[in-house]
């Protein structure tokens, strides 16, 4: 049979369309050629991008972590016992990234936002990456409101404000996570989401904070993201970023939010192990040498918007395990270096009865007085000093020496004082009750008393100023500063229910 000329040439252009159809087709399907420890090598995926979302098959997925020049490495996101030598993987074109939105609140979810708490679905208008860039310079503006933590320690000497990211660091088992959930549980009311990110810890502790979370209403605004220690590395590596897309989300819509990451000495173990498993160079401590990138970057992201862009703010309180007290090793002095300031806890504090165990000398804010109601300013102006005094006083005279009546005096007041900052959990305070608590023990009101006897004094003290002067509550609330008058009228209500307090133990 004759074939014409122009016959051939639609012939072949036909076949030279397939192939480039074929070929675009193949770029995004990759074969596994080895896979161990959570990390698939694949050959082919010629088109991916650095951080992008990989299908494997039975449901399991993977995240691109090196780009080589034959292959590439990803870690697993799954069951990595599913994934054999040889099996096809997919591109999806997309990095890995989460559900955002109010339909998460009260939800206990994992690294991918998937639910893991045995309620229904959760399904999102919106996703975002993990990755995503901090707000510019230029977007923020400084840090001015308080974030009330509720604890009297934390509020009058170490202040945290909205968009401040402020790491809380000791040894295990000091109360580092009960300050975090103590914080939570005090935005109730106060219009501020919030993120806890469970990081390597035990699925029993993780229930246990849920169900405190429960008990006092805060679940109500609150996600809890579990990565737990029996996961694989890469879902402990990618969770706080999860909960910082999260959290960015309610920030441009104009909300405040406060994060929680717990904690990120095991998030950087568990970059380790991957960096490790990817042959990346081990550098100090086996670590690999973006380690420092790893947290400035996530941590970054933290930010109070100005006006112009929302005005909305993350608040990140990072978490950090030290070894026998050491804040000079390796990831505690990174961390140190790209926070705001640090709540430092510590184990002699603990064991010798204090609670919260903050040391206020280690302890610092780099917002200070700028995240405090001017009413906080003014009652804790000399309280750091007079426990740092107290502080140097007492070890002075564990010595034996004879002391005189005014270095007596001071160790008194100091011993009240430290007893006034004593608070249990789960038991928040309202920044105006705090306010009263400080200014009494300043004015040493509470001097002549045995310090077993400050705690119920104080009780009732708010209890009398609740029944008679709640307007007065009310001023200080509104004012949120001491005014001559109002100092004067504060003074004079202590000093009356000082003296109904004598005659009722007489």
């Amino acid at each position: 049979m004759e074939i014409k000329a122009n016959e051939i040439s639609s012939l072949i252009k036909e076949e030279i369309k397939e192939f480039n159809k074929a070929s675009t087709f193949n770029k995004s399907l990759g074969t596994v050629v080895e896979v161990g420890d959570g990390i698939a090598i694949i050959y082919g995926l010629k088109d991916v991008i650095l951080g992008e979302l990989l299908e494997f098959k039975e449901d399991v997925f993977g995240m691109v972590m090196n780009l080589d020049e034959d292959s590439l490495s990803a870690v697993l996101l799954g069951d990595a016992n599913k994934v054999k030598e040889g099996d096809t993987v997919k591109g999806t074109g997309r990095v890995v990234s989460v559900p955002v939105g109010d339909e998460l609140l009260g939800r206990v979810i994992d690294s991918l936002g998937r639910a893991i708490d045995g309620g229904k679905e959760i399904v999102t208008k919106k996703r975002l990456p993990i990755e995503r860039k901090a707000p510019s310079i230029i977007d923020r503006e400084s840090v001015n409101a308080p974030l009330e933590t509720g604890i009297k320690c934390i509020d009058s000497l170490i202040p945290i404000g909205k968009g401040q990211r402020e790491l809380i660091i000791g040894d295990r088992q000091t109360g580092k996570t009960a300050i975090a959930v103590d914080t939570i549980i005090n935005q109730k009311g106060k219009k501020v989401y919030c993120i806890y990110v469970a990081i390597g810890q035990k699925n029993s502790s993780v229930a246990g904070i849920y169900d405190k979370l429960n008990t006092y209403g805060a679940m109500e605004y609150t996600v809890i993201i579990n990565a737990s220690a029996s996961e694989l590395s890469p879902l402990l590596y990618i969770a706080p970023f999860a909960g910082m897309s999260i959290a960015e989300n309610w920030m441009e819509e104009g909300k405040d939010v406060l994060i929680v990451f717990d904690d990120l000495s095991k998030h950087a173990t568990s970059y380790r192990a991957l960096s490790l498993l990817l042959k990346r160079s081990p550098g100090r401590e086996a670590y690999p040498g973006d380690i420092f990138y790893l947290h400035s970057r996530l941590l970054e992201r933290a930010a109070k918007l100005n006006k112009a862009h929302g005005g909305g703010s993350i608040t990140a309180l990072p978490i950090v395990e030290t070894l026998a007290g050491d804040i000079s090793a390796y990831i505690p002095t990174n961390v140190i270096s790209i926070t705001d300031g640090q709540i430092f806890l510590s184990n002699d504090l603990f064991n010798a009865g204090q609670r919260p165990a903050i040391d206020v000398g280690l302890s610092v804010s780099r917002v200070g007085s700028n995240a405090q109601y001017k009413v906080m300013k003014q009652v804790s102006s000399s309280l750091k000093m007079e426990i740092a005094t107290y502080h140097e006083l007492a070890s002075f005279a564990q010595f034996g020496s004879d002391l005189d009546k005014n270095t007596k005096d001071i160790i008194k007041h100091g011993e009240i004082v430290t007893e006034v900052l004593k608070q249990d959990q789960y038991l928040s305070y309202s920044f105006v009750r705090e306010a009263i608590e400080i200014f009494t023990a300043k004015n040493k009101f509470l001097d002549d008393l045995n310090k077993e006897d400050v705690r119920s004094y104080l009780d009732e003290e708010w209890q009398f100023i609740n029944n008679f002067y709640a307007s007065t509550l009310k001023e200080i609330e509104e004012k949120k500063e001491f005014s001559e008058e109002l100092e004067k009228k504060v003074l004079s209500i202590l000093s009356d229910f000082k003296k109904d307090y004598k005659i009722k133990r007489q």
